[in-house]
């Protein structure tokens, strides 16, 4: 597995949320709901160069919303949606977050083992979660990686 260490600033995200407490399958019936309305933050959204979408977002959060990891990686909140510009105003039934700043392990999901795969990596490296963990889509390459944040910025 190819982990890579990045830097990203602090970015948003508008998406559908949910939590834990939504009961099982929560998380898909997120992207439903987020895929099935997209056209409602489509002009919201950060593109490249290119005019591709800057990147399809699946963060997390404790409850109490300070970007911690979720509780015992079982309970916390769920946003499901696309990166956009800072000064983006989330539309009726849309959450918008702002995602700290961070140095992140950036890690490929080539398998179903890449959270396990990754945290028993930083135990042997005897390096530290400072937060909680996010899901990325990169839409013009349609791969999917898992962003595990080790230091906070400012």
């Amino acid at each position: 597995m190819k982990i890579e260490k990045i830097r990203k600033e602090s970015f948003t995200v508008i998406g559908k949320e949910g939590s834990t407490d939504d009961g099982a399958g929560f998380i898909q019936r997120l992207w439903d709901d987020a895929n099935g309305h997209f056209d409602q933050v489509a002009d919201l959204a950060k593109r490249d160069e290119n005019g591709d979408l800057a990147g399809v977002w699946g963060t997390m959060s404790d409850f109490s919303r300070s970007f911690s990891p979720w509780k015992d990686f079982k309970e916390g909140l769920y946003l499901a949606g696309i990166e956009c510009t800072e000064n983006a105003t989330a539309p009726e039934g849309w959450t918008k977050w702002l995602i700290p700043g961070y140095v992140y392990l950036k890690a490929e999901c080539d398998g179903e083992n890449t959270f396990t795969e990754v945290m028993n990596y930083m135990k042997q490296e005897k390096i530290d979660l400072a937060g909680a963990i996010h899901d990325f889509t990169c839409p013009p390459s349609g791969k999917n990686y898992m962003y595990f944040p080790i230091e906070r910025l400012n």
